[in-house]
């Protein structure tokens, strides 16, 4: 029977014995955390910026205590990016590649605190090193990238909590809470299972703990800046939010839900441990915390219709448990069979990573290994293409009379192409984008306004009802033929004279979510 007995360390073994074999014990964890991140580091600069990439870097122009579509800690972060490696995708995704290689070590971190040895702490580093969402998360710069790590981290040093009874803990996972709202508001479900998990269980002495609340006080105070640019923007936010969830229910991005948790949140061979883990958690008073950690999530967002990934970074916590318990469970089986359920599991790990690794990671740059990763990988596909389009706007610029060409404007339909004619445009003398995307729209509109539109992004029709004398002047697509939004969804641009209204109603008129 599971019980906080299974914790224990061996009596016969000395202080110093049980140090040398705790650091032989994480070697295997740091091995796989530095194969994994150099892995990404050596294929994360194959194709170009993803879409969303291309809004942050965007957003990392112009910081800001908050940004319509997202809290400001990401773009801060690209900011960083930016100054040390300039415009560099293998530089850019560096933070996430760093941030998903400490998740693993952490995961392993969690395993050995739960009382696992070399094999619990092993496995349950290569089950996340080799779940797709941690893998995805490496391979472009997101702020799921870092909203993983902090909830890992809560998860650690929730079990350091419950381990210790140190309710100095408190602070640190009050730390990390703040750091998470100024990731991604969705951490508030997380938030809402850490306070569920308090008051359910023996954790609830916290609650006459003066740490408790201090560490309650600091993430609100880490918070605060953001919190207040909210307030004074209407919780615009919030409303973006409402917007986009009603779009993926509508969409049916929603859809799914539970069979995500198996074979996207985490590695499908990993299910077993995952399991075995929140049943642990559930059986053990001392850590029952950690299981409503995870329930409260789960319920919130399958009975609200949140997508499947949004619950990603719990598994990692329920992972390492399982590895404890099935480590102690094969420790007393018959040697042969304790080898073969051993070959089959990490056999079975091994080729699901292969798999996710073959269709999410851009490892090669032509060849069936290409084409196989950009048939099974809409985000690969969205990286195709944004140079290409920068580029046809400069012909199509240089086509204009000069006159024309000193009163351009170039408009564009969705924050990808903003951040493609900011960032790479640059280089080409190109004006700034105009957009009424996002953020974009807090920073209004050229003055003096322009008189010659370059427009992207929209359909013939939508041009012509909003600007005035459009022609039709060139075609975004990709060298490659690869289908993605902007080929599929907006193929042409168009060469307009002034809007219909004038631009503060156009303005006004034109707030767009995306």
């Amino acid at each position: 029977m599971l019980g906080n007995h299974m914790f224990s360390t061996q009596p016969n073994h000395s202080i110093a014995d049980n140090a040398t074999t705790a650091r032989a014990d994480v070697l295997p964890v740091l091995a796989v955390a530095l194969i994994a991140a150099l892995g990404h580091f050596l294929t994360n600069g194959q194709y170009g910026f993803h879409r969303d990439e291309l809004q942050f870097l965007s957003d990392a122009r112009h910081l800001d205590w908050g940004f319509v579509a997202y809290p400001p800690l990401t773009p801060f972060i690209e900011h960083i990016s930016l100054a040390l490696f300039g415009l560099s995708l293998t530089g850019l995704r560096l933070f996430s590649v760093l941030a998903q290689a400490i998740v693993i070590v952490v995961s392993g971190l969690m395993a050995r605190d739960l009382g696992g040895r070399r094999l619990a702490q092993f496995t349950t580093a290569l089950a996340v090193a080799l779940s797709p969402l941690p893998i995805f998360e490496a391979t472009e710069f997101q702020y799921t990238s870092f909203e993983i790590l902090w909830w890992v981290l809560i998860a650690w040093f929730t079990i350091r909590l419950l381990k210790s009874e140190n309710p100095r803990w408190w602070l640190a996972i009050g730390a990390v809470v703040g750091m998470g709202l100024l990731t991604k508001y969705s951490i508030v479900f997380y938030i809402a299972g850490i306070l569920t998990g308090v008051v359910l269980t023996p954790a609830r002495r916290s609650l006459k703990s003066g740490w408790f609340w201090g560490g309650i006080a600091l993430a609100l105070v880490i918070f605060l800046p953001n919190f207040l640019w909210l307030v004074h923007h209407d919780f615009i936010s919030y409303h973006f939010l409402q917007h986009i969830h009603t779009r993926d229910v509508g969409e049916g991005r929603a859809e799914g839900f539970l069979k995500g948790q198996f074979l996207a949140c985490a590695n499908l061979f990993a299910a077993p441990l995952w399991i075995a883990g929140l049943i642990a958690f559930l059986r053990i008073p001392r850590y029952r915390m950690i299981a409503w950690m995870y329930l409260v999530p789960f319920a919130i967002l399958w009975f609200a219709k949140g997508r499947f990934y949004y619950l990603c970074a719990a598994y990692p916590m329920l992972i390492a448990m399982g590895a404890v318990v099935g480590e102690r469970w094969v420790h007393g089986l018959p040697r042969w069979a304790r080898v073969t359920l051993e070959s089959i599991f990490f056999a079975g790990l091994l080729a699901a990573g292969a798999f996710f690794i073959a269709g999410w990671v851009p490892i090669a740059s032509s060849g069936p290994l290409r084409d196989f990763a950009l048939n099974h990988s809409s985000d690969l596909r969205e990286e195709i293409g944004w140079n290409e389009l920068v580029r046809t706007v400069a012909a199509i610029r240089d086509s204009l009379p000069q006159n024309q060409q000193a009163h351009l404007g170039i408009t564009v339909g969705n924050y990808g192409e903003q951040g493609a004619i900011e960032m790479l445009g640059p280089a080409y003398h190109l004006p700034s984008p105009i957009s009424t995307t996002n953020s974009a729209w807090l920073r209004g509109y050229p003055v003096p306004p322009p008189t010659t539109i370059i427009a992207l992004g929209i359909s013939r029709e939508q041009a012509e009802n909003i600007f005035t004398n459009c022609r039709w002047a060139g075609h975004n697509g990709n060298s490659l033929e690869i289908r993605n939004e902007e080929s599929q969804d907006h193929p042409d641009i168009f060469v307009c004279g002034p809007p219909r209204l004038p631009w503060p109603e156009l303005w006004q008129e034109h707030r767009d979510f995306g």
